[in-house]
């Protein structure tokens, strides 16, 4: 860590006693911050050297208050050399305690702050927050730790050093040194700054380092299924009964819109007769607690039916299902067993369902987003695509009205 470090001595004629005498004054600065005091000694100021920093002359008490100046100037140099060659980082608070002998006291740092804020979290789970919002924190965390060790060699920083240069420095880490690309990137630091957001409301820190940090989200072209490819899939007999099982559960997931984990949460008491007198699969998003009620449709009911009798089912389980680790594994198996060139995850039964099953088929997107549990709009915009044959079919309707 190299310290951006200035010492600038004079007199302050403010503080000039009634003799006229003037103080002289110490201003060190020390990456971006400074720290001004006096010296206690008082000075004729027509007798200051202001290019030598020093009394004029060779008298006796000008000797001696230079050599006590220069004493003190050393003092301070030593203690800045000495924190760049061990490639620490130097702050006011420290050189402080070194020069004046006083403990900081009281003195907050990140690190307890951001694991008191992960065991509440971890308290919450999963009322209050689903376990991959902890694992994301718990990532965030080990991250900034590791980048305080890496930019200043130390464990843990004083919540009054964070800065701008911070942020920036982290960012800079985050995508160099840990490869995250720049999403990636920002939603680690989305999650710094919920702990910063904290400091700030307690008024533990005074400034909001992320004031002037700007970034943007890069577009990202969501894979999803077409019409073809989700027909390929359905009618292919895989040769083993793991596949098929991992199949069965895709496909339920492109017709009902639900996540994973929402899908592994379901029981039998989850499908109620629907306001049309239909059945309907109603529940609640573990991801963000919001309701979530779609019709079911008859692929969805048949693969229901299909596993009613199976072992897992019986405790009253809808569907037996992998773990999401294992389901992502064997669908890279299907694709390439089906010839479907695209990076297949268990997620993107939820984006198809969005686009081709529903969107696609003239489902206004305002019931898309009911039926995936949004509470934006703009989200499901993000999972939801106008295809082209979605757009031809609408201008052969335009077509046939006579402007």
């Amino acid at each position: 860590m190299k310290n951006n470090f200035n010492i600038h001595i004079y007199p302050r004629p403010a503080k000039a006693n009634k003799q006229g005498l003037q103080p002289i004054y110490f201003c060190v600065r020390v990456n971006g911050k400074r720290w001004e005091f006096s010296t206690k000694q008082f000075i004729n100021p027509n007798n200051w050297d202001v290019k030598n920093s020093k009394i004029k002359g060779n008298g006796r008490d000008a000797c001696t208050i230079n050599g006590q100046v220069e004493l003190l100037k050393s003092k301070i140099n030593s203690v800045f050399l000495a924190h760049n060659y061990n490639d620490e980082v130097l702050t006011i608070e420290k050189l402080k305690e070194t020069i004046l002998g006083t403990p900081q006291k009281n003195k907050r740092t990140l690190i307890p702050i951001f694991q008191h804020h992960n065991k509440q979290m971890k308290a919450l789970v999963p009322k209050e927050y689903a376990p991959g919002t902890l694992e994301r924190y718990e990532t965030s965390l080990k991250h900034t730790k590791q980048f305080i060790k890496h930019q200043y060699n130390i464990e843990d920083i004083a919540l009054e050093d964070i800065n701008h240069a911070f942020i920036m420095d982290y960012d800079f880490y985050l995508k160099s040194v840990r490869n995250c690309n720049n999403n990636t990137t920002i939603k680690y630091l989305k999650n710094f700054k919920k702990i910063i957001n904290l400091c700030l409301a307690n008024d533990w820190i005074q400034k909001d380092p992320f004031v002037n940090y700007k970034a943007k989200l890069d577009k990202v072209d969501r894979i999803f299924l077409l019409k073809e490819e989700i027909q390929t899939i359905y009618n292919k007999d895989f040769p083993t009964e793991r596949l098929n099982l991992v199949k069965d559960i895709f496909i339920f997931s492109c017709f009902t819109g639900l996540a994973y984990i929402d899908i592994a949460n379901l029981t039998k008491n989850h499908i109620v007769n629907g306001i049309d007198g239909n059945l309907w699969i109603h529940t609640k998003r573990q991801k963000t607690n919001t309701s979530t009620k779609v019709p079911l449709l008859q692929t969805a009911k048949q693969i229901i039916d299909k596993y009613s009798h199976h072992p897992i089912c019986n405790s009253g389980k809808l569907l037996p299902i992998f773990s999401n680790q294992k389901m992502n594994a064997y669908l890279k198996e299907i694709a390439a067993l089906s010839g479907i060139d695209k990076e297949l995850t268990f997620h993107c039964a939820r984006h198809t369902f969005a686009t081709t099953v529903t969107l696609s088929n003239g489902v206004p997107i305002e019931s898309v987003s009911k039926m995936l549990g949004h509470t934006n709009i703009k989200t499901t915009q993000h999972y939801a695509r106008i295809t082209e044959e979605k757009i031809s079919v609408d201008m052969e309707k335009l077509k046939r009205i006579d402007l």
